[in-house]
Parts: structure tokens; sequence; C-alpha cells
């Protein structure tokens, strides 16, 4: 029997985290402190930004713009998750799973960029000090930012305008926590062989690209920091870009384990342990790997906490 005679599948079923009955209530708990500490840890760094004078060079408007990020892409993915953990599953329709996909997505690719826009500020600010703030002006800023937020959403409509298209009439159960775009393809009984090819094509360069651009600045900025006589100077100067280098590092690692490491004999749990890295774990380091590294962070909290006083 072809599609054609197939009732079209207009919802799909999450079927989250089984067999946890009796830990439900613990892990809804868990999850809840933790989307509720990024929310405050990221919105407490953007709002620092804001406020601060001592906060004002370009490194700061890039974390500010990251951490929005952050939050954007924890709110796409954990209310769902917490919803569907204590329901034991949540039907979401073929619109909203198409929508927290493109969020999610876009979302994603928008911290790509924008971790590569921070490191090259960081390649400017130690290996030609003396024309970072000329060339990283706000005009610069600006574009930089726009222009990661930007590609990122179109590169993923062009996706998810093909995913609308697609026919789903065979089972629509999804064993994950969200809707993610590699289980979507593999519930459709169309043709999805040329949205993956475009996937491939458009995904791998922007992954590796903004990783290989990554790479290789921080040769620059090795090279520049060895370079520097004293123990103090060197030192000073990597302690400006180790709080990024944690995050770039952090946040590719898990993405490597989840979407290019061949995935194959890894049970559907393992894959949601890797989401849960991904989507939860990474955006609650965030803030605090700057926070705990940085010192102007530090004395901006602590003038805060003098004002509330």
């Amino acid at each position: 029997m072809g599609w054609e005679n197939k009732t079209p599948v207009t919802e799909f079923l999450l079927l989250g985290f089984q067999n946890v009955h009796n830990l439900k209530i613990p892990l809804f708990i868990f999850f809840l402190v933790i989307y509720l500490s990024i929310l405050s840890g990221n919105l407490l760094i953007t709002a620092l930004v804001l406020v601060s004078q001592n906060l004002k060079s370009p490194m700061y408007f890039f974390l500010a713009n990251l951490s929005s990020t952050d939050v954007v892409l924890t709110s796409v993915v954990i209310p769902t998750m917490l919803s569907v953990l204590m329901k034991n599953g949540e039907v979401i329709t073929f619109p909203g799973c198409i929508t927290q996909l493109y969020l999610f997505c876009s979302s994603a690719g928008t911290e790509f960029y924008l971790l590569t826009t921070m490191s090259y500020d960081r390649y400017l600010a130690i290996c030609n000090p003396l024309h970072y703030l000329p060339i990283m002006d706000l005009r610069l800023r600006v574009i930089l930012v726009i222009s990661s937020w930007v590609l990122s959403f179109l590169l993923n409509m062009i996706t998810v305008i093909q995913m609308c298209q697609l026919r789903f009439c065979g089972p629509n159960a999804m064993n994950h926590f969200l809707c993610d775009p590699i289980l979507v393809l593999q519930l459709s009984c169309s043709d999805t062989s040329a949205i993956e090819l475009q996937n491939l094509f458009l995904g791998l360069p922007a992954t590796l690209f903004p990783l290989g651009f990554i790479f290789v600045t921080y040769i620059y900025i090795l090279i520049t920091i060895l370079k520097i006589s004293t123990s103090a100077g060197r030192q000073k100067a990597f302690s400006t870009c180790s709080s990024h280098l944690t995050v770039v590092c952090t946040y590719y690692l898990t993405i490597i384990s989840l979407y290019v490491i061949p995935s194959k004999g890894l049970s559907a749990d393992v894959k949601k342990v890797q989401s849960i890295l991904y989507t939860v774990v990474t955006p609650l380091l965030n803030p605090i790997v700057y926070s705990l590294r940085n010192n102007e962070i530090q004395v901006a909290i602590q003038r805060l906490n003098k004002v509330k006083k």
C-alpha cells in the first residue's frame, strides 16, 4: 500500500524519558532548577553589560549576545522537556514541532557564529592591540552580531521550508524530549535524500568553517602570547581569552559527540543524555565560566550588590 492511501500524520508524540516513574518528580525539580539558573545567570550577564560602565568593551558586547542566545535555546527546549517528563510523553502538532525545530537549530547556529566572532575579537585584542578598538568599533560589532543571527536563521529557513513539504503517514512517535531534525526526517514517508544532502552541504561548512577559523585564530594568539617576554604578561594575555576558549571547547565537544561521531549502536537514552549536555549543561556553564574567570564581571556583580544594599 502506498502512502497515498494512508492517513496523514498531523502531530507527533514525544516519548521523552521512559521508565523513570519513581524519579519523575525529582528530575522535574532538578531540570527546573537548572532552567531557572540558566535564565538568571545569562540574564544577569546581559543586564550587567547593559548597566556597568566597566563592561563596555567589545568582548562583553558579544558575551551579552551569547547569553541572549543561550536564553532562547534553553527556552525552546527545556519547558517542553519538563512537560514531557511530567506527562510521560507529550503530543505536539506538526507546526509546533517545526517551529521548535527551527528555533532550536537557528539559535544553536547563532551560537556557532557568535563564538567565531568572539575568537576574532580576541585575536584583534591580543595580536593587534593598537588597532583593536578602531577596528572593532560599534558599527562592526553590530554588523557581526546581526550577521550571526540573520545567517543562521536564513540557512535553517531553507531546510524548514523543505521539511514543511514532507508527508508523514506512518509512525509518529519520537523517542526524544524535543523535535530533533534527524528523527523528524526518519518519520517521513517522503523521499528525504535531497534534504539530507542539503543539510550535509550547508551544515558541514556552517560547523567546520567556524571551528577552523577559531582554531587558526588561537594558533596566532598562542604564538603572540609565547612571544611576550614576562610570565605575568603572558598570563594576563591568556586570561583575556581563557573563558572563551573554555566555552568553545565545551560547546563543540558536545556538538561533535551528538551530530558528528557515528551514532550507530548508541541507545536512544545515550543520545538524549548527549542532547541534555548540549542544550542544558553548556548554557548553564557559560555564565559560570565567565563569572569565575573574569575579574571585571565579578567587580560589576559586587557593585550591583552594593547598590542593592
